[in-house]
């Protein structure tokens, strides 16, 4: 079974992270390897959050499209990146999800497989 693990910086987390970058690299790091040495990291990205803004493409009924500066929700937490989980069930999932070493909001969403 698959979990999508989206992770959500904050205002308050860059802070953290950016006092102490090496550390938090180092243990992000070691995060990541643990997961993949197991077989539970089926993939994922880390978004570039410091270069150009997001945009934002919504679509009308009637096909046409908008397009404009910011992410899709406004506020303080911003989409910073992904894993893809491999995992037992949704337990495991969230046992993984609480060992993240870094401090930004995470979501977990199961992935709807093909059937």
């Amino acid at each position: 079974m698959k979990y999508a693990l989206v992770v959500f910086e904050t205002d308050a987390s860059r802070a953290l992270i950016q006092a102490d970058r090496d550390a938090y690299r180092a243990s992000y790091e070691a995060w990541i390897g643990e997961l993949a040495a197991a077989g539970k990291l089926a993939g994922g990205d880390a978004l570039d959050t410091e270069g150009r803004g997001a945009v934002t493409v919504r679509k009308a009924a009637d096909g046409s499209a908008t397009v404009a500066d910011g992410p899709v929700h406004g506020g303080e937490e911003s989409l910073g990146g992904w894993f893809v989980l491999e995992v037992a069930d949704h337990d495991e999932a969230v046992r993984i999800a609480r060992g993240f070493p870094t401090p930004e909001a995470l979501e977990l969403r199961p992935v709807l497989e093909s059937a």
